[in-house]
C-alpha cells in the first residue's frame, strides 16, 4: 500500500497528462480512422515500403518502417504504433527531467513529477504534434530515434562505450529517417565531449553511427549508382539560395544560367524555394528526367554555392529570418497555403487515384480516406486550440540559454545537449533547405527538455548506483596480505606478554 502511494505521489500528475494524451490520439483515430497523406512525400514512402528500395529523393528509413509493418495490412496499426511513438517521446522528456529532479531533491518524493511534468506535457498534447502521428510522414519517428539518443547520453554522468554506441546507433536512425539527422551527430559529440564521456564512448558513437548509413549508402548505390543518400541533397540548397541569388553578381556559366530565377516577379502566396523546385517555372521541368534528372543536382549545387561564396551576408540573412519564422505567434500558409493546409485535420476527406494504387495493396479496407463525426469535428477545434506558439518556444529555449550561462564553468551541464539539438533542428533545415512549420514541431521536445532542465538545480548526492556497482560496492573485499617486511618489523617491536603470541615467543 505504501509502495503505491509512493508510486502516485511521485507520478500521478504526470499520469493524467499521459491519460489524456492517449485519449485525445483514441479521438483522433475515431474521428479519422485511415492515415493523412502529405503532397507527394507519402506516396515515396509508401512506394519504398512496397518495392523495398531505397528513395532517390530523401532517406527510406521511414519506408523500412512501413515495410516492417507491412505484414499487418493495416493502416490502423501503422497509426497505433505512430500515436504510441508520440507518446514514447513525451515520456522519454518527463524521464530525463524527472531524474534530475529526483537527484536534485532526494527528500521530497512528490516535487519532481510536478518539476517535470509540465515540460512533458506541451509535447504530449500539442495539436500539431497529434495530427503529425496521422500523416503518412517520417517526422515523428525521427523525432523519437533522436530524443531516445539525447536521453541515453543524459541519462547517467558516466558514459560506457555501449552507451555510447548505443547513442550512435540512435543518431544513425534519425539520420536514415531524416537527411537533418547526419549532421546531429555533431552536436550529439559536443554534448558528450562537454560530459567529459571519454574518447572509448565517443569514437563507439562514430563507429555505430558510420556503419548503418554506410551500409545504406552502399545500398542506394546498388539501385542508383552513387555511393550516397540520396541524389537531390544540392537541389534542397539551390532553393534555400534562390530566395537571394544575385546572377549579375554570381555570373554563371551559361549551362548554370537556366537555373536563373531573379528576373521573376515573386509570387504572393508561393515561397522563392518551393517555386523553383516544384512551380511551374522550375527550371528542372526542362530537364528530360525534371528534378531526378542526372544533370540536376549537379548544376543545382554549382549555382548554390556559387551564389553562397558571393553574396555571404545574404546567405546569413535569410537563414536567421527564416529561423526566426519559429517564434511567430499565428502560423502563417508558409510555404503555400496548400502546404499548411496539409498540416491540418480537414473536414473532408478524398484519396487520389495516384495514392489509392498504393494505398489498397498495403492496408486493404483501411485504406478508405474518410471523416467520422463528430469526433472529427472534436478533433479539429482541438488542434485549433491546443498547440504550442512560436513565443513559447521561444521561451522555452531563452529559459534553457539561462541555464547554460549559469551552468558555464560546467559548459552548460545537462542543459546543453538538448538545447543545442533543437537550435539546430530550427537553423539546418532553413540553411539548407526553407522554413517549414513542420520542420519546427520536432524542435519541440528538445526544448521542453533543456528548460526543464534548466530549473533543476545540481545533484545534492551523486545518482544513484546501477545494481552492477551496488553489488560491487557492498561485496566484503579481503584485507591485504601484509608486507613480510612490515610483519617482521611488528613482530620484533611487540613487547612480551602483550596478550598475542609472537613469533619471537614462539622461538
Amino acid at each position: 500500500m505504501k509502495a503505491a502511494v509512493r508510486l502516485v505521489l511521485a507520478h500521478g500528475p504526470f499520469a493524467l497528462v499521459v491519460v489524456a494524451a492517449v485519449a485525445v490520439r483514441r479521438l483522433a483515430m475515431l474521428g479519422y480512422p485511415s492515415v493523412l497523406w502529405f503532397v507527394g512525400d507519402s506516396y515515396t514512402y509508401l512506394q519504398g515500403a512496397l518495392e523495398l528500395e531505397p528513395s532517390d529523393l530523401r532517406p527510406s528509413g521511414y519506408s523500412i518502417f512501413l515495410w516492417l509493418l507491412g505484414p499487418a495490412h493495416s493502416f490502423t496499426v501503422v497509426l497505433a504504433v505512430q500515436h504510441a511513438v508520440g507518446v514514447a517521446i513525451g515520456v522519454l522528456v518527463y524521464a530525463v527531467v524527472w531524474r534530475a529532479a529526483r537527484a536534485a531533491w532526494p527528500d521530497r518524493i512528490w516535487l519532481p513529477g510536478l518539476v517535470a511534468t509540465p515540460f512533458a506535457a506541451p509535447v504530449l498534447l500539442d495539436g500539431y504534434l497529434l495530427q503529425l502521428g496521422h500523416l503518412l510522414m517520417a517526422d515523428l519517428l525521427f523525432t523519437f530515434w533522436v530524443t531516445a539518443a539525447v536521453t541515453v547520453v543524459l541519462w547517467r554522468r558516466r558514459m560506457t562505450w555501449w552507451t555510447g554506441a548505443l547513442a550512435g546507433l540512435l543518431v544513425a536512425f534519425g539520420a536514415l529517417t531524416r537527411s537533418v539527422g547526419l549532421p546531429l551527430l555533431v552536436v550529439v559529440l559536443v554534448g558528450m565531449a562537454a560530459r567529459r564521456a571519454g574518447w572509448r564512448a565517443m569514437a563507439a558513437a562514430v563507429a555505430a553511427c558510420a556503419l548503418p548509413v554506410l551500409g545504406y549508402m552502399a545500398w542506394f548505390e546498388s539501385v542508383h549508382g552513387r555511393f550516397a543518400m540520396t541524389k537531390t541533397d544540392q537541389i534542397f540548397l539551390y532553393g534555400r539560395t534562390v530566395d537571394f541569388a544575385d546572377c549579375s553578381r554570381i555570373r554563371p556559366r551559361p549551362e548554370v544560367a537556366v537555373m536563373c530565377r531573379d528576373h521573376l516577379e515573386p509570387h504572393p502566396q508561393i515561397a522563392p524555394a518551393f517555386g523553383a523546385l516544384w512551380g511551374e517555372d522550375s527550371p528542372f521541368r526542362r530537364m528530360p528526367d525534371g528534378i531526378r534528372s542526372p544533370q540536376a543536382n549537379e548544376l543545382a549545387g554549382e549555382f548554390a554555392w556559387a551564389a553562397i561564396r558571393e553574396q555571404p551576408g545574404d546567405y546569413v540573412r535569410v537563414v536567421v529570418r527564416d529561423t526566426f519564422r519559429a517564434f511567430e505567434w499565428e502560423r502563417r500558409p508558409y510555404p503555400t497555403p496548400w502546404t499548411a493546409r496539409g498540416y491540418e485535420f480537414r473536414e473532408g476527406a478524398s484519396l487520389r487515384e495516384s495514392y489509392a494504387e498504393l494505398a489498397y495493396p498495403y492496408g486493404g479496407d483501411t485504406a478508405v480516406a474518410r471523416v467520422v463525426e463528430p469526433y472529427g469535428g472534436w478533433v479539429r477545434a482541438y488542434q485549433d486550440v491546443v498547440y504550442l506558439r512560436g513565443p513559447m518556444l521561444g521561451g522555452l529555449l531563452l529559459v534553457g540559454l539561462a541555464g547554460m550561462v549559469v551552468r558555464i564553468r560546467r559548459l552548460g551541464g545537462p542543459v546543453l545537449l538538448p538545447w543545442s539539438v533543437g537550435l539546430a533542428l530550427l537553423v539546418v533545415p532553413a540553411a539548407t533547405a526553407d522554413f517549414d512549420p513542420r520542420y519546427v514541431l520536432p524542435a519541440l521536445p528538445f526544448a521542453a527538455m533543456a528548460a526543464g532542465l534548466a530549473l533543476v538545480p545540481a545533484a545534492r548526492r551523486p545518482e544513484p548506483a546501477t545494481p552492477a556497482e551496488t553489488a560491487e560496492t557492498a561485496a566484503p573485499k579481503p584485507d591485504p596480505e601484509p608486507d613480510p617486511d612490515e610483519r617482521s618489523a611488528e613482530t620484533v617491536r611487540r613487547p612480551h606478554g602483550s596478550g598475542d603470541r609472537s613469533t619471537a615467543e614462539i622461538a
